[in-house]
């Protein structure tokens, strides 16, 4: 079921800096800034020859990615990102395994244009886990 590794999402508490770093001290070429207010961040993606990083940032106060810097506040890795094939198969796969879909289940539009589900960390090793279909 499983595609390639799409990104890996490391939460940032300054977007800006944590872009700055990449490009001046690690030399990557870096995106510009992209909102995305139905996930609550605001992301950049880092390119890199086998996959991309993606930098994220808290988009207003309900944002999920200000729990997780409280509890964080340097900032960490935050989740992994898979392709798969047919993203509503993959969640129904997965539901059927005792897996656990995070929100309502449905697929929302992700920082690529394409739907994105998020599965519970509990279910895979303290992992949060992004699905992106291909």
């Amino acid at each position: 079921m499983l595609g390639r590794l799409n990104h890996v999402a490391i939460a940032v508490p300054d977007l800006a800096a944590a872009t700055a770093q990449y490009r001046t001290m690690l030399g990557a070429e870096v995106t510009e800034p992209q909102a995305l207010p139905e996930h609550g961040v605001t992301v950049v993606f880092v390119l890199v020859p086998n996959t991309k990083i993606e930098l994220l940032e808290p988009l207003g106060e309900g944002s999920p990615i200000a729990a997780y810097l409280a509890k964080n506040p340097s900032g960490g890795m935050h989740h992994v990102c898979y392709e798969v094939d047919d993203i509503l198969a993959a969640r129904d796969h997965l539901r059927g395994a005792g897996a656990r879909v995070l929100g309502d289940g449905e697929p929302k539009i992700g920082a690529h244009g394409k739907p994105v589900l998020f599965l519970h960390p509990k279910d895979f090793n303290g992992t949060l886990i992004e699905l992106e279909q291909v």
